[in-house]
């Protein structure tokens, strides 16, 4: 879109019958739709108001599946549209490059091949999976196959506790299923603020999640009744089905990248400068095929910036203050640095914090569940981080989002302690936990 803008003629090839991408059909869409379905499910019933209407409901995962199918078509409507409007070239098939400015395009009859001064790679990514796992029996899924999953089973085995992993953990938790969730490192989402990642710890095993850390796999072996998979340390855990929920590779294969003389590393990813620009100058990179931090949000953004660049506009940016939105339930989200690194880097901090079950708001909808912790320098009382763990999390997170990006002195908490918020709310937090940080301080 920002390259149309600047009246540059602009193809997108697209593979899949649809456009949208992974985080459309795979990723971000149907898991953060599903994760809202089941939040509506446990809502129903734990919610006693609701007890009056009838007993407790249970639904099917396929059941709950249908919305997010929803929201997926509206997706692509609207992505089609703007391609459209915009007057895109949109050419369905394969591409590969031939050399520095031609590509070849496969499609069902045709093949055809495209001049350019300037290509963007924007292929995403895919589950990484071990080859010495059958990923075409029927009960072993990975985080694309398991939206195709046509039952709802007893006890899930998930391997591997980061984002996706922790993330399905809570869905299936949450239609209560019995989840085993096997992680290789010593804590979940170690780049979080260690209380967060403990919070999320605490809440995954109180609705029914056995977390196990410091594990490897040796094997998973499936048959007609369920899964058997064999840890390293000896340990034989069985359950009805079992998802690979760790890592990703990037999609390069077969886009003749030899052909320019690119070469993607043991992930399939692109490494690229500072202007998304790969070690071929007129050839960018930009999403989950470059690595960190492999979020929609980012990608958007990271494309925008590339086509900025070509275009040499004044909006170009690296794009490296990139928000954590993690969609487990209690949903998590932060930005700027964690307690570990302000301690590793020897800044001085001091924490100011609220807790949801202290707010009028969060009392009023029964999401009691979190907080909000803001870091800040003692002296200055700039704001280093805002970690936030509960209900829209991702969405109060961007307050402090907002007050952090100010220039000189609007970036402190004084903000937070001179400005009058609506009541209730759950953006009170903010005026609470600067409060409580202030009374730290004097």
């Amino acid at each position: 879109m920002n390259a149309t803008k600047h009246n540059k003629r602009v193809a997108i090839i697209e593979d899949k019958p649809q456009v949208g991408g992974n985080c459309t059909h795979w990723g971000t869409i149907p898991s953060k739709a599903l994760r809202h379905s089941v939040k509506q499910i446990i809502t129903f019933n734990t919610n006693q108001m609701f007890r009056d209407i009838g007993e407790p409901r249970w639904f099917s995962f396929p059941r709950v599946l249908q919305n997010a199918q929803k929201v997926i078509g509206k997706q692509v409507k609207l992505r089609t549209g703007f391609y459209a409007r915009n007057r895109v070239d949109l050419i369905n098939g394969r591409a590969s490059f031939l050399d520095k400015n031609r590509i070849e395009v496969r499609g069902n009859k045709s093949v055809e091949v495209l001049n350019f001064k300037q290509a963007i790679v924007a292929t995403g990514s895919r589950p990484f999976l071990p080859p010495d796992v059958d990923f075409r029996h029927h009960r072993i899924y990975n985080s694309d196959s398991i939206l195709n999953l046509s039952h709802t089973p007893r006890t899930l085995i998930i391997f591997g506790a980061g984002v996706i992993g922790s993330e399905y953990a809570s869905i299936f938790a949450g239609l209560g299923v019995k989840v085993d969730l096997i992680n290789p490192g010593s804590r979940i989402l170690s780049f979080l603020d260690d209380e967060i990642s403990d919070a999320l710890s605490y809440h995954l095993r109180s609705n029914g999640v056995l977390i196990r850390h410091n594990e490897m796999y040796e094997s998973v072996e499936g048959d007609d009744h369920g899964v058997v998979l064999s840890l390293k340390s000896g340990k034989k855990i069985r359950a009805d089905a079992f998802l690979w929920a760790a890592g990703r590779s990037g999609n390069t294969d077969n886009l003749g990248l030899e052909n320019v003389g690119l070469e993607a590393n043991n992930r399939g990813q692109l490494a690229v400068d500072k202007h998304y620009r790969t070690e071929v100058e007129n050839i960018y990179a930009v999403g989950d095929v470059i690595g960190w931090p492999s979020l929609a949000s980012a990608a958007y953004d990271q494309g925008r910036s590339a086509a900025s660049d070509i275009a040499q506009d004044e909006y170009f940016r690296f794009v490296n203050d990139v928000p954590t939105g993690i969609y487990t339930i209690p949903e998590i989200s932060s930005v700027g640095r964690t307690e570990q690194e302000l301690t590793e880097a020897k800044v001085p901090y001091e924490i100011g914090k609220a807790f949801f079950k202290h707010l009028a708001r969060a009392q009023i909808t029964g999401e009691s569940v979190g907080m909000l912790k803001i870091l800040f320098h003692p002296q200055t009382k700039e704001i280093l981080g805002i970690h936030c763990f509960g209900d829209q999390a991702a969405e109060i997170v961007h307050i402090g989002q907002a007050i952090m990006n100010q220039k000189g002195e609007g970036n402190t908490l004084d903000y937070f302690i001179n400005t009058t918020f609506n009541y209730p709310t759950m953006a009170e937090a903010y005026r609470v936990a600067a409060l409580n940080g202030l009374n730290r301080i004097f």
